[in-house]
């Protein structure tokens, strides 16, 4: 009488090759991660910016009051989502540029860049007239974050 099955040496290298397949696909899993986190932290990048630029463009076009010496940009990031009086509305209803402000998706805070600091060595000041990331390290790219 003849017995159906594995025997122990076919189990042992079916469970090494799976471990092999496993281990070659671990790196790929952490650069799909790495991947997406770069694209969110693009993306969150372009939306702040964009609404940096409309807050300074709304400045420029007269429907943000401000005063003589100011750059016409935000004196807090957080302005963006918590919207401005728009000075040509009767009502004095709020402008809001972005929604909310997207969270760095490295789970730093942002950096911010004030007009009068150079770009080179970015500091905080009266206005953000840029943002970046605080995250350490480098990009599929091999730019660091913080240049992005």
């Amino acid at each position: 009488m003849k017995v159906k099955g594995f025997t122990l040496i076919e189990l042992v290298i079916a469970v090494a090759i799976v471990a092999i397949l496993a281990s070659a696909a671990l790196p790929l899993n952490e650069l799909v991660v790495q991947r997406a986190k770069e694209q969110d932290l693009r993306r969150a990048l372009r939306e702040i910016r964009a609404g940096l630029d409309a807050y300074k463009q709304a400045s420029d076009d007269g429907r943000i009051v401000r005063r003589v010496g100011e750059s016409g940009y935000p004196k807090r990031l957080e302005e963006l989502a918590e919207g401005v009086e728009d000075a040509r509305s009767p009502k004095r209803e709020k402008i809001y540029f972005l929604r909310r402000i997207p969270p760095d998706p490295f789970g730093e805070p942002w950096g911010k860049r004030s007009y009068a600091s150079p770009p080179e060595a970015p500091a905080e000041g009266a206005d953000v007239f840029d943002v970046y990331t605080m995250a350490p390290g480098k990009g599929i790219n091999g730019r660091p974050y913080r240049d992005w």
